[in-house]
């Protein structure tokens, strides 16, 4: 996938997590989970925060490591699969998710869930930008529903939020319709 630049690589952070980040919504350890080239991941340790990227794919990984050394910033990347968050064997205080969620089929998401509730401390947080059923067309990654959120994430969680955003992307048009959710591990 990353032989060529994706369309969700725009080469900074998601404006919405950006903005997060500003507001002081991460804190302590982030993973990002599925973290691509490590913009989310840099963003997090430029603030001084313990950040961890992990993604499937050691090419998005490569690039991740050099960005960081470009930038002379203390940042982890790890090939990984986000189906074994587990045997990372670490909690996070906060766990970013740019466009995994939306990847995943139903019996997927549940095991993906069943994994962030074992890295998520109790009291942390869970933030979630997917791509929205509001996104017109059928080009790009299915599209989620704000039940099919709540639905993932009944038992153990509570959904502080989930609002109207917009990803980023290097496609015309340059921006696809978005859910972003803050959801907490209790």
């Amino acid at each position: 996938m990353y032989t060529a630049i994706p369309p969700w690589d725009i080469g900074r952070p998601q404006p919405v997590f950006l903005a997060l980040a500003e507001a002081g919504a991460m804190e302590g350890s982030v993973l990002d989970a599925g973290c691509g080239t490590g913009e989310h991941v840099l963003m997090a340790a430029a603030r001084g925060l313990d950040a961890t990227g992990i993604d499937a794919s050691s090419r998005a990984i490569a690039i991740a490591q050099q960005k960081a050394t470009d930038r002379a910033l203390n940042a982890r990347f790890v090939v990984w699969d986000a189906f074994r968050l587990a045997e990372l064997q670490e909690q996070f205080d906060t766990v970013l998710d740019s466009g995994l969620f939306h990847v995943f089929d139903d019996d997927s998401r549940q095991r993906y869930v069943e994994q962030l509730a074992i890295v998520v401390r109790p009291g942390g947080r869970y933030l979630m930008c997917c791509f929205s059923d509001r996104q017109p067309g059928d080009w790009g990654p299915r599209r989620v529903r704000q039940d099919e959120i709540h639905a993932a994430f009944g038992e153990g969680w509570r959904i502080e939020s989930i609002v109207a955003a917009q990803f980023e992307i290097n496609l015309d048009p340059p921006v696809a319709q978005a859910w972003l959710s803050t959801i907490t591990r209790l």
